[in-house]
């Protein structure tokens, strides 16, 4: 099977998994999402897990939400955004998730990142985070939503309006940092 990708014809590459361990009883992408950040959480070798279950979790869940994109009615363009854009997250969030003293929160498509930061600036930088100073906080983004300048809603304007999700730590509104 081939697809065009920036005009030029691509083999694609199909991810076969017999038997999945950890991600049958998912029913949907918001399913799987969840799933992963429990066992994330669990697994994660920074956590205590072993590195071998975290490759083999890492592997279904992008069987899982490939699968789970792909029975969600959307185009073969949206398909592969999403397939894409949902990888980008995870990996960013596993860069960072074992990192003490911070909490990682999913605001819309952006992850913000408050808490005790200034000790990991270092660590958020590398993994690709950027410091917005008026809001002393963290966050990541993918290329499709980038913006021109910075905006002026406060971190907590912008919970109210895009929802969120906390993904670690006890409290969104633990947004005291240096940074």
């Amino acid at each position: 099977m081939y697809a065009s990708i920036g005009g030029q014809r691509k083999k694609r590459i199909t991810l076969k998994i017999d038997v999945m361990k950890w991600f049958n009883d998912c029913t949907g992408l918001e399913e799987v999402k969840a799933l992963y950040k429990t066992l994330a959480k669990q697994y994660h070798p920074d956590l205590g897990g072993d590195t071998q279950t975290m490759q083999e979790i890492n592997r279904e869940y992008a069987f899982a939400s490939a699968k789970a994109i792909r029975g969600a009615d959307l185009s073969e363009e949206e398909t592969e955004n999403e397939i894409r854009f949902s990888e980008e997250y995870r990996q960013a969030i596993e860069k960072i998730i074992h990192l003490d003293g911070i909490v990682i929160e999913l605001v819309g498509y952006w992850i913000w990142v408050t808490g005790n930061t200034y000790a990991v600036r270092s660590a958020l930088k590398e993994a690709g985070y950027m410091f917005a100073s008026k809001k002393l906080a963290w966050y990541f983004r993918t290329g499709e939503y980038k913006v021109r300048k910075g905006g002026k809603k406060s971190l907590d304007e912008i919970r109210s309006k895009y929802g969120s999700e906390v993904l670690n730590g006890n409290s969104p509104k633990r947004n005291r940092l240096t940074g």
